[in-house]
């Protein structure tokens, strides 16, 4: 149990837990590290694409309450955006959070230049992660980072955008073992 989440929290997480497989959630020790990761680097501003049912924006948003950043989150199913909501609400961190309902990709072809995101979470369509990339890429500051789970679970249909960052010039990337993989990179220019 991370220590200082209230018990509303902590029970709300247990609860979503049981509905991990239903929700395609990721798992409790990829939720820690993303929000130790976020806390670390002192994120401030921070996307994340493939909202469910909140479970990931939860530890993601916890993280943000400390550094007093802001997630704005993408989730294609509109019977998925209600229940994510109740539970950011429930765990104190819908203050933070906007949540915007479409394609991933039609988001992100629409954001505007100037925006920009320290921290970049992908956990939507695996088939799509390439295009996700090519259009976050301009929007990652230096020094951001980029984690994409399931890299090894789908390992296949994440194929081409992990051959694609590990050998871009402007990233370093490392695929890490935890349950069904995440590919962490640094945007280093």
């Amino acid at each position: 149990m991370i220590e200082n989440f209230d018990e509303i929290t902590q029970n709300t997480l247990i609860e979503l837990e049981k509905t991990q497989k239903q929700f395609w959630n990721i798992s409790r020790v990829t939720g820690e590290f993303l929000n130790l990761l976020i806390r670390e680097n002192k994120s401030q501003n921070v996307l994340e694409l493939g909202t469910s049912n909140g479970y990931s924006g939860i530890w993601i948003g916890k993280a943000l309450k400390e550094t007093g950043g802001k997630l704005t989150t993408v989730e294609f199913y509109e019977k998925r955006i209600k229940p994510a909501r109740e539970n950011f609400e429930k765990c104190g961190v819908l203050d933070i959070i906007t949540t915007l309902e479409g394609s991933a990709i039609k988001i992100l072809e629409y954001l505007p230049e100037n925006e920009k995101f320290d921290f970049v979470f992908i956990d939507a369509n695996k088939s799509e992660t390439l295009r996700y990339f090519e259009l976050i890429h301009p929007h990652l500051i230096a020094g951001g980072i980029l984690a994409v789970d399931n890299v090894l679970s789908h390992e296949a249909k994440v194929k081409p955008f992990i051959d694609t960052i590990s050998n871009h010039h402007d990233y370093k990337n490392v695929v890490l073992k935890l349950p069904a993989g995440l590919s962490l990179a640094r945007k280093l220019r």
